[in-house]
């Protein structure tokens, strides 16, 4: 497992579910990986697991200074930054739109949006320099969302919607730096993504969450971070993707020819 051999990444909201899997299998392929997290924690629980091949930070990716510490402490660890994961994300737990106030909209849209969009935005120009430098790759996490209605409510499914439109700008204007910038739009996931400040839900505690999944994707289970994991490394490799940009890959399960599935056809 060297597809990365080389390569120094560095992962937003690495430190818990699908960031965390993109960590893990980066560093598997050969990769030194800083990672930006929210507490001192995540941080440790990086280090206790791969040691000096990790360079954790704790930072809010909404804040521009802390996205460039984390630029920083990539290239003074490991010299280069070859790959940028915007991953940091939170949830609205398809709350129905209605059950938002009028008077609450304006704050709850800039919470969301700040992480999901803004941290996004923010990451990427931190990185900007050094990912021209090394001629490098942007691997955004979207969503099966960024697509499809139901997957949660109107903010959530508007920010993952906006995240299509962020790739696309950004492989134009950047192509001319032989920056690639793609993503992967993974479907349902057993992670502990969680909601905005206050709420203390986390999307596998939600109950039948499991079930919902399977009943609703061809592939009739609930992924796990891992099953994603390696489309970033894919991304990543300048290698196997040196001539893909503005692409998603979607890895959800057959969402869109979903349905039930259907059953074998007996042979006689």
């Amino acid at each position: 497992m060297t597809r990365l051999d080389g390569y120094s990444a560095l992962v937003t909201g690495g430190g818990k579910g699908i960031g965390r899997a993109v960590v893990d299998r980066f560093v598997a392929e050969g990769a030194r990986v800083g990672v930006l997290v929210r507490s001192e924690g995540d941080a440790a629980e990086l280090t206790a697991a791969h040691g000096d091949a990790v360079a954790p930070v704790v930072g809010d990716v909404r804040n521009w200074a802390d996205n460039q510490a984390a630029v920083a402490e990539v290239l003074a660890r490991f010299g280069t930054l070859d790959v940028l994961v915007p991953n940091a994300g939170v949830y609205d737990f398809s709350d129905p739109f209605e059950s938002i106030a009028g008077e609450d909209m304006a704050d709850r849209y800039r919470q969301l949006f700040d992480v999901n969009v803004l941290g996004y935005l923010l990451a990427v120009r931190a990185a900007l320099d050094a990912l021209r430098a090394s001629k490098g790759a942007v691997v955004f996490t979207l969503s099966s969302s960024s697509f499809y209605s139901g997957g949660g409510g109107a903010l959530y499914v508007s920010s993952k919607h906006a995240l299509v439109g962020t790739v696309k700008q950004l492989a134009y204007e950047l192509a001319p730096d032989d920056i690639r910038v793609n993503a992967v739009a993974p479907g349902g996931t057993r992670t502990g993504l969680g909601g905005l400040p206050g709420d203390n839900r986390a999307l596998d505690a939600v109950s039948g969450f499991e079930e919902m999944v399977a009943r609703n994707v061809p592939l009739g289970f609930l992924s796990e971070p891992e099953d994603h994991a390696s489309l970033y490394v894919t991304l990543a490799s300048r290698e196997e993707s040196r001539f893909v940009t503005a692409e998603i890959i979607r890895s959800d399960g057959g969402i869109e020819v979903r349905g039930k599935r259907r059953k074998a056809k007996e042979t006689s």
